[in-house]
Formats: C-alpha cells, structure tokens, sequence
C-alpha cells in the first residue's frame, strides 16, 4: 500500500514535473531572459542609429574634405592669379614709369625743338625785314661789258664794306641807255651784271648763293636819255647790300663813281 502510494505520488509527481518546470521557465524567461533580450533590442537598435550617425558624419567629412579640396584649389587658382596680376602690376608700373621718362625726354626735346623753331622764326623774321645799308653803282662806256679800272676801284670799296657782315645779301642791277632795240639792251645789261658778279666772288669771294642777279636794259633810268651825261649815267650796274634788321647800320651810304 505504501508502496502504491509512493509510486503514485512518485508518478503524479513526475506528471506535474513539466507543468513544474514550465511554469518555473516562464518565470525565467519573464524575468531574465526578456528584459535582457530587450536590452540587446535597445543596444541594436543605438548600434543601427550609431552607424547611421557614423555613416552621416563621415559623409559630412567626405563633403567638407570636397569642399576643402575645392577650396584649396581656388585659393591655389586665386594665389595664382593674385601672382599673375602682381607682375602685371609691375610691368605696368615700369612701363609707366618708362612712359614717364621718356615723356620728360620728348618734352625736353619737344623744348629744344621749339626754342630752335623761335631762332629760326626770329632770324626769318629779320631776313624778312632785311634793311639796304648801301647802295654803289659802277658805270661802263657805250656797247661794252668790262669793268674799268674805275669801277673795279669801287667795287674793291663795296666788297671791304662787306667782309664784316654776316648776314647779308646783294642784289647786282644791270642797266644801259635808251639807245639800240630792247632786246640787245637786255642781254648787255645781263652781262655787265654778270662781270661784276665774277669779279666780286672771284677776287672777293663773296658767296655766290648771297647774290640776286638782274639784267633790266634800259628801264628804271637814273638819268635824262636825251643828253650825254644822262646816257653815260645810265650805261650802270648798281650794288645794293641788304643786312638782318638786327645788323642794319643806321646810316645808308651811297656812292656813284664814274668810270673812263
């Protein structure tokens, strides 16, 4: 009997031992294993966000590294730049510094230029107002071109008178009386003009590009035709010499001198 009741109380107790144990695992799960296995949800679920943090920060970087790179490279883009225009600078200092200079030489020159054009002007001016400071006249026989000893005489006289003077001009006028046609009266009265241009550039050397030469035959008469003295008068050469108003004489001579 005993030993019925212990094998059934053997047997219910090994029948009631899952229902035991069941119970006793629930209460485990319950109160171990489900607050950890909600533990390691929390941790995956912070580790999930941590990554997506870690994977956004290092997105973040990589941009902020692109901007870096694209911010070195236009400062690199802009110090070269900023070097390219320095030297531009530069070179356009020295050239305007050069610009300068040679401004000053052209001014210089441009000075000198017209301190030169004023001489000039001035010395045309006293060509212009070039004043007669005497006037000799030779005379010559009837038909005849050659100079007397007379007139050579006289022209020695003038030639002295203008180897002193430096600018100057002389003007040679040939002339003969009434008598014989126009035209022989021209051509002798040229050539009476022309000996006393060899003589006074041949024996004087009076230059050749100061002398003004004209033969006018019987015009301008400086005597009476009708007599003989008128005609011996104007059988002449005259000699004018013209000096700068700045070298005129105040006082104009004039000599006539007859010749054989």
């Amino acid at each position: 009997m005993k030993n019925t009741i212990i094998r059934t109380v053997s047997i219910a107790a090994l029948a009631m031992a899952p229902f035991i144990t069941g119970c006793a695992t629930k209460k485990y799960v319950k109160t171990t294993v489900t607050p950890i296995n909600q533990k390691v949800g929390e941790l995956d679920a912070t580790a999930k966000a941590q990554a997506k943090a870690i994977e956004e920060a290092e997105r973040g970087i990589a941009r902020a590294d692109e901007r870096a790179l694209g911010a070195d490279g236009k400062a690199e883009a802009a110090g070269k730049e900023a070097s390219l225009a320095r030297k531009e600078a530069a070179d356009g200092r020295a050239l305007a510094e050069k610009g300068l200079v040679r401004a000053d030489q052209l001014g210089n020159d441009l000075n000198a230029v017209n301190g030169n054009v004023k001489a000039i002007n001035s010395r045309l001016e006293n060509m212009q107002n070039f004043k007669l400071t005497t006037t000799d006249q030779v005379l010559f026989a009837v038909n005849q071109s050659e100079l007397g000893k007379d007139a050579m005489a006289a022209l020695d006289s003038s030639a002295t008178k203008i180897a002193g003077m430096k600018s100057f001009v002389v003007e040679i006028q040939g002339f003969t009386d009434s008598t014989g046609d126009k035209a022989t009266n021209i051509e002798l009265s040229r050539k009476r003009a022309d000996a006393v241009v060899r003589y006074l550039t041949g024996k004087h050397n009076i230059p050749l590009h100061r002398i003004f030469v004209a033969g006018y035959g019987a015009d301008n008469q400086a005597a009476n035709n009708k007599t003989r003295d008128g005609r011996k008068l104007n059988r002449r050469v005259e000699m004018k010499v013209f000096v700068s108003a700045d070298q005129a004489e105040t006082q104009t001579s004039s000599t006539t001198r007859p010749s054989n």
